[in-house]
């Protein structure tokens, strides 16, 4: 038996929505309770569109994204909204875990299709990770990592600078907040022709995985593509 299925024998793990035990991950009648994205998004964010004729939403049909294509499992609107609330600063780690599980399960066949050879999670300046206990994004790539045999990486891109928090900001001050945001280790080991996947939890304006997108296509000749827990807007 794995380590992971001894933990979930000795702590039975809990509906990151409820918070009851549940040895499924989210619950049955959770489940039914949340927006979920399957059809009708946009092809560059992955917003669910209101007008199914249409390839992108209005946001991306107004400017350009570093990262060539995001998609994201649920709406933030709804009991999520609590739900990555905990994760993020309650320091539910287990949510974390089954988020990536969910991830893979639902979007994997996506992430297949991008031919991806490497996980690598939005990371958090080492000031706020110690705040917080854990890398919420970390958790989920590692998850994902583990059941779709990737590699999780790390190492190779750093927050350099502890950023204001974004949630109060507008496009324009996010990009501008993000700047210098992120580097890449010179003992990276990232190639051209690499297909990367960035994992963060929120996506809101994108800001956040353009300025780390940026930060490695100027290292290396790679593609890089985006998966998230929520999208709002």
């Amino acid at each position: 038996m794995n380590w992971w299925k001894w933990l979930d024998y000795l702590y039975p793990p809990h509906c990151p929505v409820c918070d009851h035990i549940c040895t499924e991950g989210i619950c049955s009648e959770c489940g039914k309770k949340l927006y979920w994205i399957t059809t009708d998004y946009c092809m560059k964010c992955g917003k669910p569109l209101e007008d199914a004729q249409r390839e992108y939403c209005p946001d991306c049909s107004r400017k350009r994204h570093v990262f060539r294509q995001n998609r994201a499992l649920l709406s933030y609107r709804g009991a999520v909204k609590l739900s990555l609330y905990r994760m993020k600063y309650a320091n539910r780690r287990d949510y974390a875990e089954i988020y990536g599980r969910e991830m893979a399960e639902r979007l994997g066949s996506w992430i297949r299709q991008c031919r991806i050879t490497r996980i690598i999670p939005v990371p958090l300046h080492r000031k706020r990770r110690r705040k917080r206990g854990y890398n919420q994004a970390a958790g989920i790539a590692r998850a994902l990592g583990r059941e779709l045999h990737l590699p999780v990486d790390e190492k190779t891109l750093f927050r350099v600078r502890n950023t204001v928090p974004q949630k109060a900001l507008n496009d324009r001050e996010r990009r501008r907040n993000l700047n210098g945001a992120f580097r890449v280790s010179e003992r990276a080991e990232l190639s051209d022709g690499e297909r990367v996947l960035l994992i963060d939890d929120i996506f809101t304006t994108g800001s956040t995985l353009d300025a780390a997108a940026l930060c490695l296509t100027e290292s290396a000749k790679c593609t890089v593509y985006a998966a998230s827990i929520a999208i709002g807007g």
